[in-house]
């Protein structure tokens, strides 16, 4: 069975550093979390670009518009009024705790830190990881379908584990790096969207002699 280390390697030299996530600041990586959720990154620049004009990107910024003028902002997004009243609830989390103060809030220890997004509405364990990972740079593996899709084919994974039990096999087989955790994650979102595809393009794909699922599928 291949080494997690290897197969990053691997990934590595394939794509070169990927500069993930793609954001001005950590409380942009926070609005992204929220945004993302199920749907593509395409569609969340968008919305972040209406944040953006409409100089809304900050805790207090959105706290002073209505829920429509959310809404409408963050629309291309999808599930907009949904993620809407998350963002605005998480801001006003962040007001009443912290007095607006994302730094203060992403400078707690890890495990606090997560169990407190956790507790928050529209907050589950990925968004929760991405925000400990990207905008406060914590030591903490970020875990999507992608990753699940990836390792299973590969055979490291079953494909019944749940998020955790995935996430504390990362976490216990690689350096605990804030860059790598970072850049792998970047990279298996890469692979699968380039080969490991739902119908995946197994031939030309740099893992290939690693994986499982070529060997399945003769």
């Amino acid at each position: 069975m291949p080494e997690l280390l290897q197969i990053y390697r691997i990934l590595f030299k394939t794509y070169g550093q990927r500069h993930w996530w793609p954001a001005d600041s950590p409380f942009e990586v926070v609005v992204g979390a929220f945004l993302t959720q199920n749907t593509n990154w395409r569609n969340v620049e968008k919305a972040i670009t209406n944040l953006r004009q409409a100089d809304a990107l900050s805790c207090a910024a959105l706290l002073r518009l209505s829920a429509i003028e959310v809404q409408e902002l963050i629309r291309p997004a999808g599930f907009f009024r949904q993620k809407a009243e998350r963002l605005q609830g998480f801001c006003r989390h962040l007001q009443e705790h912290y007095r607006g103060n994302l730094e203060a809030m992403l400078q707690q220890d890890s495990h606090h830190l997560r169990s407190e997004l956790l507790n928050l509405k529209g907050i589950g364990p990925e968004t929760a990881d991405s925000i400990l990972l990207y905008a406060g740079q914590h030591r903490s593996f970020v875990v999507d379908a992608y990753t699940r899709r990836l390792f299973s084919r590969i055979g490291i994974l079953q494909g019944a584990e749940k998020y955790s039990e995935i996430r504390a096999l990362f976490m216990a087989k690689l350096p605990a790096e804030v860059e790598l955790y970072n850049e792998y994650h970047a990279l298996i979102v890469q692979h699968c969207k380039q080969f490991c595809r739902t119908r995946p393009l197994c031939p030309a794909c740099p893992l290939a002699e690693l994986c499982c699922y070529p060997k399945a599928l003769t």
